[in-house]
Formats: C-alpha cells, structure tokens, sequence
C-alpha cells in the first residue's frame, strides 16, 4: 500500500495541503486511508454531507487502479468524520424507528448518501418491528423506514 500513501501525498501536495499524517490499515473487506488534518483544511476537504471526501475516495480508487491494475474497496477518512457520522446515523435511524413503531406510518429520509443509506440500514437490520428500503434513482435515491407490518414482501 506504499502506492496508495504516495499517491495520496502528491494528490495532497497538488491541492496545497499538507496533512499531519497518513495511515494505512487494510483488512480482509477494505483499505483505509486515514488523514490528520488541521481543522480548516479538514472541513474543506469533508464538504458538504462528505460530498468532497467522497469525490477524494473515487480519485484516489481510480488513481490505485490505473496503477496497479486492481480494485480496491478504499475507505478514505478525514479527521474521526466517518466515526462522528457513523454515531449520528445510528441516532437518526433509532430515532426514526420510534416514530415509525409510534405513527405505524413509513418515514423518508432523504439526502443520504450511499455509504449513509448503508449504515441506516445496518443499524436497523435487527430491528424486527421496522424494515428499510432504498428507494429513486441516482441523485434522486432516498430510504424509506417503514413498520414491519405494513411491509410488503422484502426486495
């Protein structure tokens, strides 16, 4: 993974920013890139909903593979943001759940990302008295918390 922290530095270097660290950790499912950043430089380079990090994700994939030739499942994070918005999305979705469980009507959450829609997902798969569903296209995709007993069959 010495490829990745090289072209992540000069990616970094063209951009004007010099990160405190980069680390690497690979496991069986993905790689991390993780990046210290100072403040200001990190809020910029997350963006809005992680738009930008996302955008710095698929670059530096793209990047590895034209160099090595293989894909990887990269994982890019700045500062503890994937954490900070793991926590927030867990809340969210527990949150929702309630009212769905409450109301007994389905709730649309909208705005998320892939990689958001995914762990709504996650932290309601155990969840027997709720399902989720993605649901749109593109841009357009959004989730759908619903009660398990007015759920259809699973897709």
């Amino acid at each position: 993974m010495d490829k990745l922290k090289k072209l992540s530095q000069e990616l970094f270097q063209h951009l004007g920013v010099t990160p405190k660290a980069i680390k690497i950790n690979q496991d069986k499912e993905a790689v991390s890139l993780d990046i210290d950043l100072p403040d200001q430089e990190a809020g910029i380079l997350i963006g809005y909903h992680g738009e930008t990090i996302a955008a710095l994700q698929l670059l530096l994939n793209m990047m590895l593979y034209k160099q090595t030739g293989e894909w990887v499942k990269l994982v890019v994070n700045i500062g503890d943001y994937r954490e900070k918005r793991t926590d927030y999305l867990t809340f969210l979705a527990q949150e929702t759940a309630v009212k769905v469980v409450e109301s007994g009507e389905p709730l649309a959450l909208y705005n998320l990302n892939p990689f958001e829609r995914r762990i709504v997902h996650m932290a309601l798969g155990e969840k027997k008295e709720v399902m989720t569903e993605s649901q749109g296209e593109g841009k357009n995709r959004f989730l759908v918390v619903s009660p398990a007993a007015a759920a259809g069959p699973a897709k």
